[in-house]
């Protein structure tokens, strides 16, 4: 089932870039754009894991490195080889995986995740990272993104270009319908491609390192600071946000059409639901990392501070 929705949103993203091609060139302008689309699906096959490193100007660590102690031994329990291990001089906290198949795979972690972190969060993490290997995500989310980010292109070309000249027309009203739809669609693929997934990893990522509690503090800490700690390498490159564990931007908090990943609160419920008790049962860790003032002593936090005034990093 996981291949064949693979394969599907997989030609949905080309179907979507023959269309844009269709609107600016009629049948020759769809052929170019099957061919460009065919071409890419080939280069991020091989290029992927170079291009996301390359990008994010991540520098790969040895077994002498904090970080590569971590994975290397959750890279064994999971059954995996060991991949390649990157920091990324960035201060959100946030973490990525890349690679074509678990063979030619590579985890990263930001400085600034593990600054925050405490090292059984890393290791939860990390073995999300991890299951998405494992469960070979990690090519159909770059590849994704890649022709996500190309089909937003393309719909700005056709405003420029026309509609159809085909038939003798130059439509500028369907070249600007072509310009503002062709993205967003690509854009919901791709969000789909990212959120159907994450759950599976966060459950995955509980039997590798077998603690899914703290994955859910992980989630929320990571959260909460993505909305006051600034990506400048998403904010370049938006087809990139459905890498990232968390959604790097500063959106809604919320499972919606327009959101990259799930609400991570609705993860925290399904991780408290694997491990068989709440964040905030005595003995358990809050997954509040900012907590906030006046609480009332009958109302059950939230694990994000939803509802309730947030106050700004002590560590910051």
């Amino acid at each position: 089932m996981n291949q064949t929705r693979t394969f599907m949103l997989m030609a949905a993203m080309v179907a979507l870039f023959m269309g844009v091609g269709f609107l600016i060139g009629g049948r020759s302008g769809a052929t170019i754009a099957f061919a460009m689309a065919a071409a890419m699906n080939i280069f991020a096959y091989w290029n992927s894991d170079k291009m996301v490193l390359k990008m994010h100007r991540a520098q790969e660590v040895g077994p002498g490195h904090p970080l590569h102690a971590i994975v290397e031994p959750l890279a064994e329990r999971a059954g995996l080889p060991m991949p390649k291990v990157y920091i990324v001089q960035q201060d959100q906290p946030n973490a990525f995986a890349t690679g074509r198949n678990p063979e030619n795979a590579a985890v990263a972690a930001t400085t600034g995740l593990m600054r925050m972190l405490d090292r059984d969060e890393i290791a939860a993490v990390m073995a999300h990272e991890l299951a998405h290997v494992k469960n070979r995500d990690t090519l159909v989310m770059t590849v994704t993104a890649t022709l996500a980010g190309a089909i937003s292109m393309l719909g700005n070309f056709a405003f420029f270009f026309g509609g159809n000249r085909e038939n003798g027309q130059s439509n500028a009203l369907v070249a600007l319908v072509a310009m503002i739809v062709a993205p967003l669609a690509a854009s919901l693929v791709q969000m789909a491609i990212s959120r159907t997934r994450e759950y599976g990893a966060d459950a995955m990522a509980s039997e590798i390192s077998g603690q899914p509690l703290k994955l859910a503090t992980a989630l929320a800490k990571l959260q909460g600071a993505a909305r006051q700690i600034p990506n400048p390498v998403a904010e370049a490159n938006p087809a990139a946000a459905s890498l990232y564990i968390v959604n790097p931007g500063l959106g809604g908090v919320r499972d919606s059409l327009f959101s990259t990943h799930p609400a991570a609160e609705n993860r925290i419920a399904a991780l408290e639901a694997i491990a068989g008790r709440s964040l905030h049962e005595p003995g358990s860790a809050t997954a509040d990392p900012w907590p906030t003032r006046d609480s009332g002593a009958d109302q059950r936090p939230s694990a994000l501070g939803l509802g309730q005034p947030r106050r700004r990093n002590p560590r910051g």
